[in-house]
């Protein structure tokens, strides 16, 4: 296994997950299935409840979740060292010489593979044939044009098929891939055959009227083909088009258990040691202090008798309900807050001040750990909403692996975050408000459209209603304010949204939980907390509704509706107002208007602070 470059394990979630494709220094790679992954260099994670959640979805064989491998040889001194990492595969398979623009694939034995021992990442293929080549081989480029599907396949774009346009084609068809201007428009590439001179622009790939091909049914993170034949029609795509992959990620708050005493609390920070220890004399020996100081004052018997009990809790833990945020709700809203642990401390102080008949007391969450896990991915369309799983409800997802998973890559967050809780009576008459109904069902009809349009069905289903428009809208609001004087990117800080309306069950929650999403020391730096505190929070409510009432778009701005072809499900929002990274936004920047929050040129009335 030869090294190639690095990435974050954060990206090994949401960017550059298993069947992405990763644009490396001089190749073009595919993340590999599990099957392939070397999980002995992988950290495993304790997160009981999320690990339930996923056992519910994808069945009780998942047993684990693992960090992504690290290397620990990070000067790179050891040469005889095993090479750590994440497993790829060139792709497409395709490539192309930028000087004789010859076009062949990798099994052709037209490129030749180069490694450099001393510099890995400069791993190239060489066109070692080229006539145009004065000096060294020139290195061959991955062409840009693939083929996918909406049900997550992916396949090498069909050049001798589309050259010939569906003509026998030539044997053997050597091709030539041109390019004209500077711009890379597909209107400029030419595709020819150097034997009975075919030729074909590429904008016609693009065209779905002209160019319709049946999918392959080909997956090559997994090396295989489904076995039934897809009935999608493939899609041209670019090499680095953002709708190449999804994510299908769940993740979960780390709470206190609901039991307070000590050894329980010792147990759940180090659950991930203990949880498979089978017998009383394996548990002397872990837990003796010499290996776990801090479990000294406990003898065997007792953590034996505690494991044992905390197994029997986590095997009735699989029947809890299955959306992970309502033990969230009850822990961040309970009185007095739970007592503190290693990865969760809570302090309750008061509403934001000015803002007292809007919101409750607000909780900081002085330390947060949220673990977050990939379960699968999607291509050409996001499936409901970007990050959660819980909004995903029809089957197109593509598994991780060729068999049932036993464990998922996973990646963990600890930081700090502030909780706002809105007053029920207040928003309960905001809901009734004419205005506002109004503005619901303008949603709701684009709610049904955009579903119509991606085939998914009942066309209402998951609709979430004014209180989450309203809730969404303000915790974008704060981010891109907090963003601004606490520290933190954009990307930095994340939001979690707690909502049910009344006579849902476990309802009404009306909560938002504005976090930092950072994987590294940004997190911790303190100054979300320091803005939680009462004066300081009401002035940055107050500053950032103030920069709603105008955006730079204005007044295109304020007077764009939800739009009932399907095409957006937003309102009054756009990205110099509203819009956050998407990492950062836990519904894929849907159901956003800043009509809610403020009144705007727009003036609909349907403002929930309505005097501010």
């Amino acid at each position: 296994m030869n090294e190639l470059g690095d990435l974050r394990p954060s990206q090994l979630i949401y960017t550059f997950g298993v069947g992405a494709l990763v644009d490396l220094p001089r190749i073009s790679g595919l993340i590999l299935g599990l099957d392939d992954w070397d999980t002995r260099c992988c950290t495993e994670i304790s997160e009981e409840r999320l690990l339930g959640a996923i056992q519910r979805r994808l069945g009780p064989q998942v047993a684990r979740l693992y960090l992504p491998p690290v290397s620990f040889d990070e000067d790179k001194r050891d040469p005889t060292a095993p090479a750590v990492g994440v497993p790829i595969a060139p792709f497409p398979r395709w490539l192309r010489c930028p000087l004789c623009e010859t076009l062949a694939t990798i099994e052709s034995g037209m490129f030749k593979l180069v490694q450099d021992e001393r510099r890995p990442d400069q791993t190239r293929y060489v066109h070692e044939s080229c006539q145009r080549a004065s000096f060294s081989p020139p290195t061959a480029l991955p062409v840009r044009f693939l083929l996918a599907c909406r049900e997550g396949h992916l396949t090498d774009f069909p050049w001798i098929e589309y050259v010939h346009k569906q003509n026998v084609p030539c044997k053997p068809a050597p091709l030539t891939l041109s390019e004209y201007g500077i711009a890379g428009d597909p209107a400029d590439i030419v595709v020819r055959c150097r034997e009975c001179g075919a030729e074909r622009r590429m904008a016609e790939a693009f065209d779905r009227e002209t160019f319709q091909i049946r999918c392959r049914g080909h997956h090559p993170h997994l090396r295989r083909t489904d076995s039934m034949p897809c009935q999608e029609g493939a899609r041209t795509i670019s090499l680095g088009a953002s709708n190449n992959w999804f994510p299908l990620v769940m993740s979960a708050l780390s709470l206190p258990p609901r039991t307070a005493d000590k050894l329980t609390l010792l147990l759940t920070e180090n659950w991930a040691v203990l949880k498979d220890i089978p017998s009383l004399q394996v548990a002397q020996y872990v837990t003796a202090p010499s290996r776990m100081p801090q479990l000294a004052e406990f003898n065997p018997a007792q953590i034996w008798a505690a494991i044992q009990q905390r197994r029997q809790a986590g095997d009735a833990g699989q029947t809890e309900a299955p959306d992970l945020k309502i033990a969230e709700w009850d822990v961040l809203t309970q009185i007095p807050p739970p007592p503190g642990t290693r990865d969760f401390r809570v302090a309750r102080v008061a509403a934001p001040k000015g803002f007292e008949p809007y919101f409750e007391e607000t909780v900081l969450l002085e330390l947060v750990r949220e673990v977050r896990a990939l379960l699968a991915f999607t291509r050409i369309e996001s499936k409901g909403d970007f990050a959660d799983a819980a909004y995903v409800d029809d089957g197109r997802e593509t598994p991780l692996s060729r068999r049932s998973p036993t464990w998922l890559p996973a990646s963990e967050v600890r930081g700090e975050g502030v909780f706002l809780r809105l007053r029920e009576e207040a928003l309960q008459a905001w809901e009734q408000r004419p205005a506002v109904a109004g503005l619901e069902q303008e949603f709701l009809e684009a709610h049904r459209a955009w579903r119509r349009m991606r085939n998914q069905k009942p066309p209402d289903a998951g609709f979430p209603g004014s209180r989450l428009i309203l809730l969404h809208s303000l915790a974008h609001a704060l981010m891109r304010q907090i963003a601004l004087e606490c520290g933190y990117t954009a990307a930095s800080v994340r939001e979690r949204l707690y909502c049910r309306r009344v006579g849902e069950e476990n309802g009404p929650m009306a909560g938002i939980l504005i976090y930092t999403a950072a994987s590294d020391s940004e997190g911790t730096l303190g100054g979300l907390v320091q803005l939680g505190q009462p004066v300081s929070l009401g002035r940055q409510i107050q500053q950032a509704l103030e920069s709603m009432r105008i955006c730079g778009s204005d007044p295109l701005c304020s007077e764009h509706a939800p739009a009932p072809d399907g095409r957006g499900i937003h309102g009054a929002c756009c990205h110099a107002c509203l819009f956050a990274p998407e990492t950062s936004c836990e519904r894929g920047n849907r159901f956003l208007d800043r009509a809610t929050l403020v009144g705007t040129f727009a003036g609909r009335a349907a403002e929930f602070f309505d005097w501010v």
